[in-house]
């Protein structure tokens, strides 16, 4: 066992016994259920304060706006307070203030369904713990929180406002404790070796990624990579099949601007080389329910996710004579067809499997949006109140081609893909002024780009 891993499992065994110590020294706590004696308020009482604290923040929003301003004056507190606490951000925190962002607003969004920020900062919790974040920590964050606050309201700050958002702000923080409490099973992320490098033209790269641990994951899912080259720097990548030969796990990252992790990975990274792993998360899977007809869309390095349903499919199909898939059809967008990568897999995939079509869609005409053809060649395909969809890609694809086919009559419950960050749904270009998408918005968390 090496050193970091001995270092872990000590702090794990150390962290169990002061929790067991709190349980049995908490009036009434039970060991075998992990519950202290104190009660919290019902359900009924927190989500009516929650609710009141929205309609405070939303009302006096204009006080502490524009947001992005509030988080810098936020993350300026906790360094000038905390300095210690700036090693655990990357050196650019433009990333880190857009994330944050983005939590502040489901928080607010979402603050009168107190279940669903429950549901979604647990998991947030749990993906944290790669980042080296403890609970004391949380607390050195809702000071800062608090000074920035009065900083931004200046005269016109109350002690509402302030209450109202340090309650939003525990309602998320008590979710993610938890949600990293109950993942201390496993380790907070999986250090790796870079065992294989594919270029793909000169801003695309195939990764082989061999884990030093065991890495579990179900077929559709992202982990969030880190460069040993970028320290505290996380971006989300597809896992693009099962573990490989030794558990080898596969990732596509397409290069997306200068300095960044993924011109790290496609540019600066090479076999023998070490990365981080983050726990596997999403819900892009093929789920329980017996498969008819299947539609997989997705743009360039979504077809990471795709590779792994169709191999997913594929042992099914050949470990169960019973198990039965009518239609799978494969639609592939890029910008221009030599962005179409990894090609060979499925050029042979589709000789052996009478079942599945590959549909490439590449290029676009003269006032057509980027994702417009992509979208057509889905809804002209087969009758959408069949089967399923899952799709994967840019989160602003996402949004388009599931706001398209629900335009077009796609049931929005037999859509798939994982959970978006905010942002309205846009139609495609051909189908405006032929009707809405009435309520529809895509279901749930950050896509892997």
């Amino acid at each position: 066992m090496s050193t970091e891993d001995r270092t872990y499992h000590t702090l794990l065994a150390r962290h169990e016994a002061m929790r067991l110590r709190q349980q049995l020294l908490s009036p009434g706590g039970d060991p075998r259920t992990g519950r202290g004696g104190r009660t919290g308020r019902s359900s009924a009482e927190e989500a009516h304060d929650a609710a009141a604290d929205r309609r405070i923040i939303m009302r006096d929003l204009d006080l502490v706006a524009p947001l992005d301003e509030l988080i810098t004056d936020l993350y300026r507190a906790l360094f000038t307070r905390h300095p210690s606490l700036r090693s655990l951000f990357p050196a650019s925190m433009a990333f880190q203030q857009e994330h944050l962002a983005r939590a502040f607003w489901y928080l607010i969004e979402h603050l009168d369904r107190p279940e669903e920020i429950t549901e979604t900062f647990t998991r947030l919790g749990r993906d944290h713990r790669k980042l080296g974040v403890r609970p004391a920590q949380y607390a050195a964050f809702k000071d800062a929180l608090r000074e920035a606050l009065r900083l931004r309201a200046g005269e016109h700050w109350s002690p509402e406002l302030e209450r109202a958002w340090t309650r939003m702000l525990r309602l998320g923080v008590t979710a993610m404790v938890r949600g990293a409490e109950s993942a201390l099973h496993e380790p907070p992320c999986w250090q790796a070796t870079v065992t294989g490098h594919r270029l793909y033209g000169p801003d695309l790269a195939v990764l082989r990624l061999l884990p030093h641990e065991t890495f579990r994951y179900r077929a559709g899912q992202h982990t969030a990579l880190e460069s040993a080259r970028l320290p505290h720097t996380w971006r989300p990548y597809y896992l693009a099949d099962g573990p490989g030969p030794g558990g080898e796990v596969e990732v596509h990252v397409r290069c997306t601007g200068p300095g960044g992790v993924s011109e790290t990975l496609v540019r600066r990274t090479a076999p023998g080389d070490e990365v981080r792993l983050g726990p596997p998360k999403g819900d892009l899977t093929l789920g329980t329910e017996p498969l008819d007809t299947v539609r997989l869309v997705a743009w360039d390095t979504g077809w990471a996710a795709m590779k792994a349903l169709l191999q997913e499919l594929d042992g099914h199909v050949r470990r169960s004579p019973a198990h039965r898939v009518r239609r799978v059809r494969l639609f592939l967008g890029a910008d221009s067809l030599s962005d179409l990568h990894d090609t060979e897999y499925l050029t042979g995939l589709e000789q052996r499997h009478s079942w599945l079509t590959v549909v490439p869609t590449a290029g676009r005409a003269p006032g057509e949006g980027m994702y417009d053809r992509l979208v057509l060649a889905v809804a002209r395909s087969t009758p959408l109140a069949e089967g399923r969809t899952l799709v994967a890609g840019p989160p602003d694809m996402v949004r388009t081609v599931a706001a398209g086919l629900v335009h077009a009559g796609h049931p929005a419950a037999r859509i798939v893909h994982d959970t978006l960050p905010p942002g309205p749904p846009v139609l495609p270009r051909f189908t405006e002024g032929h009707g809405t998408t009435g309520d529809f918005m895509p279901p749930g968390q950050q896509v892997p780009a």
